[in-house]
């Protein structure tokens, strides 16, 4: 019976070769986190621009580059650059001061059920409260000076981080539990490589958000009772320049909250994610 060549087929040993094609200058920028984000800010950039030369109203709405301008003119000065650091120094002492706070509230609450229930009531009570509408209190119990501004910074700081790191604590499983305990760590070890690690990620959300609440009330104060002992920190140079009518000079001191709110995430709190939760295979 002859062959019948049309159910065989031919198997060559010929490999198959993998072309591969370089990415292009777009698809390389859109894979770069750091470039995307800067393409975005100058397309802000040129929006803000645009539309103020069509309102061609610079009192109430200054262009880009009149407002950079302001920007280099005042630091040069050394207006923005004491402004700052004013602020920054104000921010560290309210913000170490509600960590603190926050992590003995945290730690009472993870410990016992009494202390559970204290952080659950004191969380439902005062962390809807605004931090500014204590300022008012905060000036009759500490006048006027760096007491008052650190108690709303704690105010600010304090609600957001406690209740983050406890609702990690929380959420940390049984198994992660049970292994740490069969390991035969010491309270310390169990706390310090189990417990911790675990419950970081939403640790480190409580430190985003406390820091972002801070920062905003620190400023909000500096408008509203504005210098203290002498010197005054952004809130109150974008007050000055506001009643001098430097309408440029308001939007650069706003715009130094903007970079400097950006720096801390970008710098900071991106370091601190990429070195810990990142790296313990908590995220992608």
């Amino acid at each position: 019976m002859p062959d019948r060549p049309e159910i065989f087929n031919v198997v060559t040993s010929a490999g198959i070769d993998v072309v591969e094609r370089p990415l292009s200058a777009w698809q390389r920028l859109f894979n770069h986190a750091a470039a995307r984000k800067t393409v975005l800010l100058v397309l802000l950039g040129l929006l803000w621009e645009g539309y103020a030369r069509w309102l061609a109203n610079p009192l109430v709405f200054p262009t880009f580059s009149a407002t950079v301008a302001a920007l280099f003119s005042s630091i040069a000065s050394g207006e923005i650059p004491r402004a700052t650091a004013y602020s920054i120094k104000m921010l560290l002492k309210g913000y170490a001061a509600g960590l603190l706070l926050a992590g003995l509230l945290t730690a009472f609450a993870s410990a016992t059920r009494a202390g559970a229930d204290l952080l659950e009531t004191l969380t439902s009570m005062f962390n809807p409260l605004p931090s500014i509408a204590l300022l008012p209190l905060a000036l009759i119990w500490f006048g006027l000076g760096d007491g008052s501004v650190i108690f709303v910074l704690i105010h600010a700081v304090l609600w957001a981080v406690a209740l983050n790191a406890y609702a990690g604590v929380r959420s940390v499983s049984s198994t992660l539990r049970m292994v740490g305990q069969n390991y035969g760590l010491s309270k310390a070890g169990y706390i310090g490589r189990i417990l911790i690690p675990a419950a970081f990620p939403s640790i480190l959300t409580g430190l985003k958000v406390g820091w972002a609440f801070a920062w905003r009330t620190l400023i909000a104060a500096e408008l509203v009772f504005g210098v203290s002992s002498g010197s005054g920190g952004l809130g109150w140079y974008i007050f000055e320049q506001k009643n001098q009518l430097l309408i440029p000079n308001v939007f650069a001191g706003l715009l130094t909250v903007i970079l400097f709110g950006l720096a801390i995430e970008n710098l900071v709190f991106k370091t601190i994610e990429s070195r810990t939760v990142r790296r313990w295979g908590m995220q992608t």
